[in-house]
């Protein structure tokens, strides 16, 4: 679904699973400042909007997802995950409930799966299940913004910005009047900076919630069952995950970022080594420069220089070994 705001002055349309916002209006780091600063706003309208309305929607969802969420307080954001048998990262959503209806946004791509197993779970459960992308588009204010959200629209407010599921006919006129936009690619630095995993670019097909830094934030250890739950338990109670999210300083004299699924080796061991893990996201912040997230072997060792491609990487401890 393509954004309107991809007419502003200077839009540089986002590539991959961005495709359809801008990756950025012309001048990257100072848009990475304004958001910083808590100015502007992101327009995140390719992401999807799914609904849960009715009368059994949190007891429901409560069961299916690894939040707690059946007495979820009305406007409280939070995270949940949708895991598979196996204890496998499928969906994350990004929820409030206004009191009479679950709002999510989700990954771009990823709704006609989710709504597709929500449908399947409904059984005699008093719920209805809906698809909102084409009425409303997710827009981010940063932290710090003093931007007010237009009246009637529902909030997601977070420690690091607000979500606005706003009316997509909306979009244009809120842009004139909250502006300068922040591009996808200035979110995605603070978000690097931030250490918040995504969906799809810090997970793979076979990550589980502990290696990313999900446990507290996305999944709960105190409520009842829900698919997965066997492997978060054996993990938290009898074990360790198999790899680890990690933070790493890139070569600031590098001309070109390590794009996802760069192999990251020690850097002991040159780039003929063995492979030790990936990078996930790389981008370029306008105070700490180069950056990126990786996932690495549990037992890497924290203060181990490592290498992204041929990039030296110097480590910081996301997810303990």
């Amino acid at each position: 679904m393509k954004s309107p705001l991809l007419s502003l002055p200077g839009a540089v349309p986002a590539e991959g699973r961005d495709e359809g916002v801008a990756a950025h209006y012309g001048d990257l780091f100072r848009e990475q400042r304004s958001l910083a600063d808590g100015s502007g706003f992101v327009d995140l309208s390719h992401r999807g909007v799914v609904t849960v309305t009715g009368d059994d929607r949190l007891s429901w969802l409560h069961l299916l997802l690894t939040q707690h969420v059946s007495d979820l307080p009305a406007g409280q954001a939070t995270e949940a995950l949708i895991l598979s048998a196996n204890g496998h990262i499928e969906h994350a959503l990004s929820l409030v409930d206004d009191g009479e209806t679950v709002w999510a946004h989700v990954e771009p791509g990823t709704r006609g799966e989710l709504i597709a197993y929500l449908e399947s779970m409904k059984f005699f459960y008093r719920v209805e299940v809906a698809d909102r992308t084409e009425e409303f588009a997710v827009v981010h204010l940063p932290a710090g913004s003093t931007a007010d959200a237009p009246e009637g629209t529902v909030v997601r407010e977070t420690a690091y910005g607000r979500d606005l599921f706003l009316p997509r006919a909306e979009l244009e006129s809120f842009a004139a009047a909250h502006g300068p936009a922040a591009g996808v690619l200035a979110y995605e630095a603070l978000r690097v900076e931030g250490h918040r995993p995504r969906l799809g670019f810090e997970t793979d097909h076979r990550t589980i919630p502990h290696e990313v830094g999900l446990i507290g934030t996305a999944v709960h250890l105190q409520k009842g069952c829900y698919r997965g739950q066997e492997t978060v338990a054996r993990v938290q109670n009898l074990g360790k995950p198999p790899r680890r999210l990690v933070f790493l300083h890139l070569d600031g004299s590098e001309v070109s970022l390590p794009g996802h699924g760069t192999p990251l080796r020690l850097a002991a061991d040159g780039p003929e080594g063995r492979q030790l893990g990936f990078v996930t996201t790389a981008v370029r912040h306008h105070e700490l420069g180069p950056i990126a997230l990786g996932l690495v072997k549990r037992n890497v060792p924290v203060d181990a220089p490592l290498i992204a491609g041929t990039t030296a990487a110097a480590q910081e401890t996301v997810v303990e070994p």
